[in-house]
């Protein structure tokens, strides 16, 4: 269940905070929330192995319309 969190930050932090959530098309919530999912699996070794820059690629498609079918058109394209 949903608990509320008051976090206490610099004004200016919160602000590019809420930009960032709000250009991903997310709430600052959700973004708090993956964040400290992501400090879990780091801590318990689930990520352990992925390399620096394809973690930071983790999630970066989530709420896209992008799928299978988008990518397989793109490579039918490509090499036909």
């Amino acid at each position: 269940m949903p608990t509320k969190l008051t976090l206490r930050m610099e004004e200016t932090l919160i602000k590019k905070a809420k930009k960032h959530a709000r250009d991903n098309g997310k709430s600052l919530s959700q973004v708090v929330s993956e964040y400290f999912s992501l400090m879990d699996q780091e801590k318990s070794g689930v990520n352990e192995d992925i390399p620096p820059l394809t973690k930071s690629l983790i999630g970066i498609l989530r709420g896209s319309e992008v799928d299978e079918t988008d990518h397989r058109k793109t490579l039918e394209e490509k090499y036909h």
